[in-house]
């Protein structure tokens, strides 16, 4: 499985978000944050494209990882 654009994709997004973050202006974060939202859309459709399932995440923190490794 080729997963080059995927990769690149992934790859502006990371861009994106540090130029998002170091924006100087309301209007340059809200540029940005389209940019960054079209980025997550691309990367969604490439994943599903691709037959890749989407990243799964929870909401522990820390400590609860911790506690539920047995740490």
């Amino acid at each position: 499985m080729d997963t080059s654009h995927l990769n690149a994709l992934e790859y502006g997004l990371h861009n994106e978000m540090i130029r998002l973050r170091d924006a100087k202006s309301d209007n340059e974060r809200a540029l940005r944050s389209v940019w960054v939202r079209q980025y997550k859309k691309q990367i969604a459709d490439e994943r599903e494209c691709l037959g890749m399932a989407a990243p799964v995440c929870c909401d522990m923190t820390d400590e609860e990882l911790i506690a539920a490794l047995g740490g």
